[in-house]
């Protein structure tokens, strides 16, 4: 076996590495938040993946443009940007494949780029997307290029994944992600930091309902008797899942979209609920859905029925045995850096969600600290950018080898 396929440096190595490579992150960081590249401006898109293109391509990554199908409204998508470079370690020898996962979206709409561009004031950069996540995913790529610096090749494979679509709940690239994650072995998502610089262990799952209520229209002024109003119907309904909350540990209900009737002078047919429950776990979703089940099969009003489907489900991140020791490796490498690791869960939802769906252990936030995501006062921390830089490059290639 070569003496590349052995090698692991120390994680001071690649800190000492980044320093040369910081102002070649300010010009590219620079130039992504310069582009408007909302989740509805595929053009926008496509410019920030021919970037990441190119510097993918300099770093010795075999790069693919995926094109991903429209959504059901018509609505056309970037594509998505699968990079891959082999490593020199076979599974057999106990090499691993790491994915690496970002997203290349933002929530801004086309303008906000040339209305607020990209500055630094105090040793913070400001601008649209800076953050989330155009700063992780050029943190990504420095810290591959640190890897490819340092002569780092004992993985079987390094992949990346950006992502066009992630800010509005990934619809198109949903499968590609889960492809990917199921094909790998541990990942690591590189949303960044939270604003006090702790890594996500942990995100809250979600899932969206619908519930119909049925009644029998009637004339609200001459025979009202005959009539079973399922907006009466449906606001018990609303009562009875707000009244959900606190039941269990972690877990949300809101009713947040309520449609009902035509005229006022009609006793209401039909009405529709729009419901979202969170969890930390699966199992708290799936007490929600058995007592919303429980609520719909009790109609309060006579005559009206009501009827519960799931549309959407988005799996929660838990911190799995797996998620605990990728960071435990975490904090033990953030101590050689002079980096204090610390984890938190939240309640948003990421494309590392359906990394955890497929059984994958997937660690979040390993990008540079920042903050006020979808805010004007979107910052990242350019101080945070070499050590955490770092920080990924040597968890990149502590995991990438299962010799231990």
């Amino acid at each position: 076996m070569t003496a590349a396929v052995r090698r692991r440096p120390s994680p001071r190595v690649f800190l000492a590495l980044a320093r040369d490579r910081l102002p070649r992150f300010l010009d590219d960081l620079a130039e992504l938040v310069g582009v408007d590249s909302g989740s509805h401006s595929p053009d926008g898109v496509n410019r920030v993946a021919a970037l990441l293109t190119a510097r993918l391509d300099a770093l010795g990554f075999e790069v693919e443009r995926v094109t991903l199908p429209d959504g059901a409204d018509g609505q056309r998508f970037g594509d998505a940007l699968v990079a891959r470079r082999a490593g020199a370690l076979p599974a057999a020898q106990g090499g691993r494949r790491v994915l690496l996962l970002g997203h290349m979206d933002t929530v801004f709409e086309d303008g906000t780029a040339a209305e607020r561009p990209f500055t630094i004031r105090g040793g913070r950069a400001h601008g649209p997307g800076v953050s989330d996540d155009k700063g992780g995913l050029l943190a990504g790529l420095l810290a591959l290029d640190l890897l490819r610096a340092a002569g780092v090749e004992a993985y079987r494979e390094v992949v990346l994944l950006a992502t066009p679509d992630e800010e509005i709940g990934s619809p198109a690239s949903r499968p590609l992600t889960e492809r990917l994650a199921a094909e790998s072995d541990v990942a690591l998502a590189l949303e960044c930091a939270r604003e006090n610089g702790d890594l996500v262990c942990a995100r809250k799952g979600v899932a969206d309902f619908r519930v119909t209520v049925t009644g029998t229209a009637a004339h609200a002024g001459i025979e009202p008797e005959r009539g079973a109003n399922a907006a009466l119907a449906a606001a018990h309904l609303v009562v009875a899942f707000q009244a959900l909350n606190g039941n269990w540990d972690g877990v949300t209900v809101n009713v947040g979209v309520i449609r009902a009737g035509t005229r006022a002078n009609i006793v209401c047919p039909e009405a529709e609920l729009r419901v979202e429950v969170r969890s930390a776990t699966a199992a708290g979703i799936d007490a929600a859905r058995a007592a919303l089940d429980a609520a719909a099969s009790r109609p309060v009003v006579p005559g009206t029925r009501a009827r519960v489907e799931q549309l959407d489900f988005c799996p929660p991140l838990e911190p799995s045995p797996g998620v605990r020791r990728l960071l435990a490796t975490a904090r033990e490498l953030g101590a050689e850096l002079g980096v204090p690791v610390r984890a938190t869960a939240t309640g948003g939802v990421g494309d590392a969600n359906f990394v955890a769906g497929v059984g994958i252990p997937v660690l979040d936030g390993l990008g540079p600290v920042g903050g006020a995501d979808h805010t004007p006062e979107e910052w990242l921390d350019l101080t945070t950018v070499r050590h955490r830089a770092a920080l990924l490059a040597a968890l990149v290639a502590r995991l990438g080898d299962d010799r231990g």
